[in-house]
């Protein structure tokens, strides 16, 4: 099969090759998925920057596609099911950026015929971490919401659940007018530019009496805003930070309860991916995600793909295999 791989870590374009590599056979409890559309993230990148590789990798946790075979003690009538795949590359060889990828069955989860598979491949890890940053402190039906970053992956797909559960209000953080356009799209009541000379007071001014959730990619630079405008009991919630580790007042958060949690999805427990897996199927049928903006790259310009997440495309980053 075709595969972009690389044998040690570096920039994209000096270490990613496209190359013909054996096509893997299901073991058992794993699928067998020829990839339609494979999905780039962070993470992906960050990891072909700095992993130690044994052997070699192919990149890329995320994608869709359609099982074509199945190991020992799989349903053989999941073969022809359309899926959407995470953690396809966690602490295995078989990345997404190929033909094929083979995965452990539950890894592989039927994506809905009403989901594109261009949709099917940004979900996996931006939409479990958004489900996480939301849910892991209780429900938000009734409550609001700020999502710092709601044009970006995670920031789309927490928009998108918040309301999908009902959120009384969400409000976004962004820096451009294309961005806040794309958080409304998604579903943001508001949104307020953080970048503007007056940002913290237009935020205070939205967010009045105050915010119950916080969706946190940068806990360093946002901590400061968070407390200015979050309520009592409420949880900020961390999976991402830039720049200098935060400084923290612990009275300030003690005295009205405010709850501080960090999110990896990596890491996260058992029951919570599995309801996170659970949860976004069924936002899925409800037609409650959406197709992100999408910047779509060939098998051999897979290099490219990783520079432009790195570089911050707006949007999601994909490659197709279809």
């Amino acid at each position: 099969m075709r595969a972009a791989r690389y044998e040690r870590p570096g920039p994209a374009t000096e270490v990613i090759e496209v190359s013909e590599v054996e096509t893997p056979e299901p073991a058992p409890g794993e699928v067998r998925v020829r990839v339609a559309f494979s999905g780039v993230n962070p993470t992906d990148w960050k990891a072909r920057a700095s992993a130690t590789v044994d052997g070699w990798q192919i990149p890329d946790q995320d994608g869709s596609g359609v099982i074509d075979s199945v190991g020992e003690g799989v349903d053989p009538a999941r073969i022809g099911e359309r899926v959407w795949v995470y953690f396809a590359a966690r602490q295995r060889p078989w990345g997404t950026a190929a033909e094929y990828t083979v995965v452990p069955a539950e890894q592989a989860v039927p994506l809905p015929d009403n989901a594109s598979l261009e949709l099917g491949a940004s979900l996996g890890i931006p939409a479990m971490t958004a489900h996480r940053c939301l849910f892991a402190d209780g429900p938000v039906k009734g409550r609001v919401v700020l999502v710092a970053g709601g044009a970006g992956a995670v920031g789309r797909c927490a928009i998108e659940l918040a309301r999908w559960t009902g959120a009384a209000r969400i409000i976004a953080t962004i820096s451009s007018a294309e961005k806040a356009q794309i958080a409304r799209d998604a579903g943001a009541d508001a949104t307020v530019d953080y970048t503007a000379d007056d940002g913290l007071d237009q935020l205070k001014a939205t967010a009045a009496p105050g915010v119950d959730r916080v969706v946190e990619l940068s806990l360093g630079h946002n901590l400061g805003l968070d407390l200015a405008v979050a309520a009592p009991n409420c949880s900020i919630v961390s999976y991402a930070n830039e720049g200098d580790d935060p400084v923290l007042n612990v009275r300030k958060l003690m005295t009205p309860n405010i709850n501080l949690r960090f999110v990896l999805v990596y890491t996260m427990p058992r029951e919570a991916i599995e309801q996170a897996v659970a949860d976004i199927t069924d936002a899925l049928k409800d037609g409650a995600l959406a197709e992100p903006p999408l910047h779509i790259f060939p098998l051999e310009e897979t290099a490219a793909a990783h520079d432009a997440v790195e570089q911050g495309a707006i949007g999601k980053v994909l490659i197709d295999l279809s």
